[in-house]
């Protein structure tokens, strides 16, 4: 099935813009100057997205799109259920659409120009709706709202972060925030049975090398392992890269990427 030229030229009209509002921003850039990167002219562009805002909401569009069908996949869940299935595909979502969200961080005043910010003002009560839970009080609520932005902001932050260790992050900063005990160690948690020894109890730093620094984590959340060991596997990035990555000692991370054999 052959592409339509129509919607050829919509799409690159769109990584254009999308490319130019990163390098200058929204209010500098025109309708010309993404016409000329393309050899179009300007009324060639206009054809398809009649004012500059139109490019703004089609980009964002999809977002927007992907949050709202996140919420409805939420409905008829069991509150807790619901709670991370929203929280777990928000952090996702987010991810998948990096470039767009730095873009609204710029000029996140633009995206009241059209239907696009009532939209994204609706999307957040439902989340803070199912977060919160049906008899969520005001701390409930505050926490709520807190919980979204741990798992939208360091996205837009932390751009030199690669996805699956910025996702292990925000999970388990969320899960700090909402559930006490998550604050602690790991230690007896069914599902990392595999690992709750060595996070309640780990060998003595060798001196001079694998000594935790002052406000390093003690030990890995459940998503950074699982990130620790893919990193590992795909083979690049070595212990020490992984460490520093994860903020953690490299004890740390031997220690989980050790085997049954005791071989790395």
């Amino acid at each position: 099935m052959t592409a339509d030229p129509a919607d050829d030229t919509r799409t690159r009209i769109l990584r254009a813009a999308l490319d130019l509002f990163a390098e200058h921003g929204y209010q500098r850039t025109s309708l010309r100057q993404i016409g000329e990167r393309l050899r179009l002219t300007k009324a060639a562009v206009l054809y398809h997205f009649p004012a500059k805002e139109h490019l703004l909401g089609a980009l964002v569009e999809p977002l927007v799109a992907d949050l709202e069908a996140l919420l409805d996949s939420a409905q008829g869940q069991p509150t807790e259920q619901a709670r991370w299935t929203v929280l777990e595909g928000w952090v996702d979502i987010m991810l998948a659409h990096r470039r767009p969200l730095g873009m609204l961080f710029h000029d996140i005043a633009l995206v009241g120009r059209g239907d696009t910010y009532h939209r994204l003002m609706t999307i957040a009560m439902r989340a803070n709706d199912v977060i919160a839970g049906p008899d969520g009080g005001r701390r409930d609520r505050v926490r709520a709202v807190q919980a979204v932005a741990t798992c939208s902001d360091p996205v837009v932050f932390f751009t030199d972060v690669p996805d699956e260790v910025l996702r292990a992050d925000m999970l388990d900063g969320v899960r700090r925030l909402l559930t006490p005990d998550a604050a602690v160690p790991h230690t007896a948690s069914p599902a990392d049975s595999s690992t709750a020894g060595a996070a309640v109890s780990s060998p003595a730093p060798q001196a001079g090398a694998g000594r935790r620094r002052p406000g390093r984590p003690p030990a890995l959340g459940r998503e950074q392992v699982e990130a620790a060991r893919r990193m590992h596997a795909a083979g690049t990035h070595s212990v020490d890269a992984i460490a520093a990555t994860l903020g953690v000692s490299r004890a740390t991370v031997y220690r989980h990427l050790t085997d049954n054999n005791g071989t790395v």
